[in-house]
């Protein structure tokens, strides 16, 4: 288990936590976001399991939560096979067709 970014899986090596500041050296990505931490969660409120951390609208964006500890996980990349769509387009597809576009 490993701390890496959300984004790109690239590890965070450093002993301590990303400053607000920090982001990834490979994609620029924001490392110190709700999606980067071990309390975040999408199936509850707010996407976050502390009850006394404020909600944040942007969670792949820095913010100041005093709960922020960064989770160890396995990344596992997507691999989409030739031919596949993402799920982002396949609703963008059904909207056009739903409406005549």
């Amino acid at each position: 288990m490993t701390r890496h970014c959300f984004s790109c899986g690239r590890e965070w090596i450093s002993a301590h936590l990303p400053g607000r500041r920090d982001t990834c050296e490979d994609c620029n990505t924001d490392l110190r976001c709700c999606r980067n931490c071990i309390h975040y969660d999408q199936i509850v409120a707010h996407q976050c399991r502390e009850r006394r951390a404020e909600p944040v609208e942007e969670k792949d964006h820095n913010n100041y939560c005093e709960y922020f500890d960064f989770a160890r996980r396995n990344y596992q990349k997507i691999e989409r096979s030739e031919g596949e769509i993402s799920r982002e387009d396949a609703a963008k597809e059904a909207m056009r067709k739903l409406l005549g576009d």
